[in-house]
């Protein structure tokens, strides 16, 4: 009789994008060749990346560290804003401030992310039918990886502003049987270097 197994969700930001974001920059480049390296024991099953270059050649650099798995793109682990929120929802003394960051984004990611967060919470989280446990990496970027962040420790849906990820970082998201989701790990940057760690992040917030 088939079962209900845990799910490993590791989830990685792209790598160091160029300015025109439409390729890697060399150090990008060396991001994804050492995570695919940190992953090879990872037992994982399939790779899946969002549509946008960065993320769809930062998954192929790591899918030829990992072996003849899936390599899949998804537009669920694309670029959108996952959650517009409204300002009673928000702390009143950040509300103006996060408001108008949500509107510098273009309206297409505005009016679409939030069918395509609830298609990524559909397809990549939670326990998985079978009787072993499934590993799965989603190369994504920065704003899906906050949203999953946020609905794994079930915070308030606007929560996925102020969670940030550094390119290349690892957060793994396990999802059991009868369980809370747990946060394995978040943001970690253990497999890069000192010079390639933080790239993408808010200068201030450099640990």
């Amino acid at each position: 009789m088939t079962g209900t197994a845990t799910r490993y969700l590791y989830v990685a930001r792209h790598g160091q994008a160029s300015p025109d974001e439409h390729e890697l920059t060399q150090d990008g480049c060396r991001q994804a060749t050492l995570l695919g390296e940190r992953l090879r024991s990872s037992h994982l099953s399939a790779v899946h990346h969002g549509p946008l270059p960065r993320a769809a050649q930062t998954a192929r650099i790591v899918h030829q560290q990992l072996g003849g798995i899936p390599l899949q793109a998804s537009d669920a682990a694309g670029d959108y804003i996952p959650y517009l929120p409204q300002r009673d929802e928000l702390p009143p003394d950040s509300a103006d401030r996060l408001l108008a960051f949500v509107e510098q984004f273009p309206a297409e990611e505005r009016e679409r992310g939030p069918e395509l967060a609830r298609a990524a919470l559909g397809r990549f989280t939670g326990p998985v039918a079978g009787d072993e446990p499934r590993h799965e990496l989603v190369v994504t970027h920065a704003f899906l990886a906050a949203w999953l962040v946020r609905d794994a420790l079930d915070a308030p849906a606007w929560r996925w502003m102020g969670l940030n990820h550094a390119n290349a970082a690892l957060t793994v998201i396990r999802y059991a049987p009868d369980r809370p989701a747990a946060v394995v790990m978040v943001n970690d940057m253990s497999h890069l270097p000192t010079e390639l760690r933080w790239t993408g992040f808010p200068p201030e917030l450099h640990a």
